[in-house]
């Protein structure tokens, strides 16, 4: 049966998107938990006292790096939510179905993007 005919992804081919998806899940995760650390560890170190120019421009950049962490861990706990919605598809057995056209969206694409409900061909056309 070709790619064109099947409707949806097999019980082994799901279960092979959830093991690929439970490992990015648990790195993201990680890595969402080390940025929380990181924000915390900056909080607790900004509490000194000392004055000076020096200090001004520190509390500056620190303020612009906390900015940059708390936007990554935004973009952390989307991706992390994204992936549990995939896993939930995979459970409803609706994984890998495009959900604009209705296609399988192809192995390749799963694998590089495997959080994606949507085809490359449904993508552009959004454009």
């Amino acid at each position: 049966m070709d790619q064109e005919e099947k409707k949806r992804y097999s019980e082994e081919e799901l279960k092979e998107f959830e093991v690929i998806i439970g490992d990015k899940l648990d790195k993201a995760k990680n890595e969402l938990n080390y940025i929380k650390e990181t924000l915390s560890r900056r909080n607790d170190s900004g509490t000194d006292n000392t004055a000076g120019t020096i200090k001004v421009l520190e509390d500056g950049a620190d303020t612009t790096e906390k900015e940059n962490l708390s936007q990554l861990a935004a973009r952390q706990q989307k991706f992390i939510a994204q992936l549990e919605n995939a896993l939930i598809r995979i459970k409803n057995k609706t994984y890998g179905v495009c959900v604009d056209t209705g296609k399988l969206i192809p192995k390749e694409r799963l694998k590089a993007v495997p959080h994606t409900m949507h085809s490359i061909e449904a993508k552009l056309n959004k454009g």
